[in-house]
């Protein structure tokens, strides 16, 4: 039996989860078995277990990695305000809604995390949580939790905008949908659109 480094195993674990995450993302939480997912990583099956109880193990630690690297995507932005309307300006695009395999776990997989198991949504509720905080942190610096709300209800009509849009066949439609909630979640947030 081969043993391999600390190192190698962290490696492992994170290549499971960054091509999990992107087919959790396009196929759905029940789109693909195990043997597909480790194939899409490049490894067997039974590398699997050395590093997950169950594929409800691995969903929970996906949404905790996707939502992690989601917040610190925020440290990109620009400071303060102009940050916040950077992010909404990219989530509500084209382009994070034409590829859900590379964008925002809540956009493709929420319906399906409402119906997992308690740890699974435990797991996205403190993911969502820190979103959360991060976008009310950058409106209010001095008191986030004053407008901690507004922040969840900006992010959550983002969500569904993505989610919509999607699923429209009116491409006109879908793009207008993503410029208005766009206008308006700044409208929401007290920021000036231009």
């Amino acid at each position: 039996m081969v043993r391999y480094a600390k190192e190698h195993k962290e490696e492992t674990r994170k290549r499971i989860l960054e091509s999990a995450g992107h087919r959790f993302k396009q196929d759905g939480l029940d789109g693909s078995g195990i043997a597909t997912l480790m194939s899409d990583a490049g490894l067997t099956n039974g590398a699997f277990y050395a590093h997950f109880k169950s594929k409800d193990d691995l969903v929970a630690a996906v949404l905790v990695e996707q939502q992690a690297t989601q917040v610190a995507s925020f440290d990109q932005l620009s400071p303060g305000h102009a940050g916040i309307a950077e992010l909404i300006g990219m989530y509500l695009s084209p382009t994070h809604r034409d590829q859900p395999q590379f964008g925002c776990p809540s956009a493709a997989l929420l319906d399906e995390v409402a119906r997992s198991s308690s740890d699974t949504r435990q797991a996205y509720t403190s993911g969502a949580s820190a979103i959360f905080d991060a976008i009310a942190l950058r409106l209010a610096p001095e008191d986030p939790n004053s407008i901690r709300t507004q922040a969840a209800s900006a992010f959550a009509m983002m969500i569904g905008t993505i989610q919509l849009s999607r699923a429209l066949t009116d491409a006109t439609l879908a793009d207008a949908l993503l410029e208005t909630t766009a206008t308006n979640v700044l409208d929401l947030l007290g920021l000036d659109p231009a």
